[in-house]
């Protein structure tokens, strides 16, 4: 019901962020057409699974995959689309660091059928984006979204705020700059300490200072809601904001609980196979991954997921969304309904809507969406 979408991750960057704890690694050589061949390679594999399934979306996330040769992302989007259906508006992002934007590698990026850029940009300040790690600059970052917006019509970014010795204040100025700039969507995240991260090794040592207390993190959220909400960008999930039809069809399928397949190291997946829903996920290390994927031998074992688990991922997924879950969706996956004694004091409390059809969370809700899952989750 959520469509199906392909997920492609390119494991390397030219640093490592302090804050980041996605699967990504700094190589000095990179053999990029050996990467190429594993990728079509676990291409095939997937196809023989899914069978002539319709693809909706292709994402190529990292690490950072505007390091690819714009060339090795043809050649994989060529094979894509000999290999499924693919729908007439399919959807295939890119994402992209500032510091490896040329314009010439964008528009080799949109002749190999890229028609979307997330670019992760994080702060609109050199004093914070050196704090974070980040080795673009401020008039860098903008330079980048320049060529993005001439190349591309459709044009994402992110941005990180909750940032040490950051004041609300601040945080109106940077937004106000960051909707004057956007195109039409806006990743907007609050920074998350995690652990086996620098800033996660750094913060319980004490040396992370200037964190933002949890009342100012809160009023940081509602500046966020109401100023995007003023210039046209809805809220249509958690920390992501869009004009109308202007979402990540990519990330909706992952909220929408649809199948996707996940290929590169580290990466998930949850594919319906006859019948049955299963979650896939790749070996994390490169070297282990690149040398397994000729024989196939690139992922752990596949885990069938019970009704009741699927019931609970499509509610930790979709209550995420503004538009919630379809109620009769849950009870056809979990053979349950969710407790109504929950739904019912959490609607009296301002934190859920519900009807006979959906269930959704309010905006204050959503601030407290972890409190609101542990309510209604069924523990099997």
């Amino acid at each position: 019901m959520g469509g199906f979408g392909l997920y492609i991750h390119w494991p390397f960057c030219e640093s490592k962020c302090p804050y980041c704890d996605f699967n990504s690694h700094v190589s000095r050589t990179v053999d990029q057409n050996q990467w190429l061949s594993a990728y079509l390679t676990e291409i095939d594999r997937i196809k023989s699974l899914t069978g002539n399934r319709v693809l909706n979306t292709v994402f190529f996330g990292g690490g950072t995959p505007s390091l690819m040769d714009p060339e090795i992302v043809h050649k994989i989007l060529d094979h894509v689309h000999k290999t499924w259906p693919c729908a007439n508006d399919i959807e295939i992002t890119l994402e992209a660091n500032p510091s490896s934007v040329e314009a010439r590698r964008f528009q080799g990026y949109a002749q190999a059928g890229v028609n979307r850029i997330s670019m992760g940009i994080q702060a609109l300040n050199d004093t914070d984006l050196r704090r974070l790690g980040r080795i673009h600059t401020h008039q860098e970052a903008r330079n980048a979204f320049d060529i993005a917006r001439s190349v591309f019509d459709r044009v994402s970014f992110d941005l990180i705020y909750a940032r040490q010795d950051q004041s609300i204040t601040d945080w109106q100025s940077e937004l106000s700059e960051a909707l004057a700039m956007a195109v039409d969507h806006l990743s907007l995240y609050q920074l998350t300490i995690e652990d086996g991260t620098a800033f996660g090794d750094r913060y319980a040592r004490g040396g992370l200072r200037g964190l933002p207390k949890d009342d100012l993190s809160a009023d940081m959220y509602e500046v966020t809601q109401d100023l995007c909400g003023a210039a046209g960008y809805e809220a249509y999930e958690v920390s992501n904001h869009a004009k109308t039809g202007a979402a990540s069809r990519h990330n909706l399928i992952y909220w929408r609980y649809g199948d996707y397949a996940g290929i590169g190291p580290g990466a998930h997946g949850r594919l319906t196979l006859n019948g049955q829903r299963k979650a896939t996920e790749a070996q994390r290390a490169p070297g282990i991954w690149l040398a397994g994927a000729p024989t196939g031998q690139t992922e752990l074992p596949c885990v069938n997921i019970t009704g009741q688990d699927q019931a609970n991922e499509y509610l930790m997924m979709g209550l995420r969304l503004s538009e919630g879950i379809d109620r009769h969706r849950y009870i056809a996956l979990g053979g349950r309904d969710l407790d109504s004694h929950a739904l019912d004091y959490l609607a009296n409390i301002g934190m859920i809507k519900q009807s006979p059809h959906r269930i959704s969370t309010t905006r204050s809700g959503r601030m407290v969406l972890n409190a609101i899952i542990k309510e209604l989750l069924v523990v099997p």
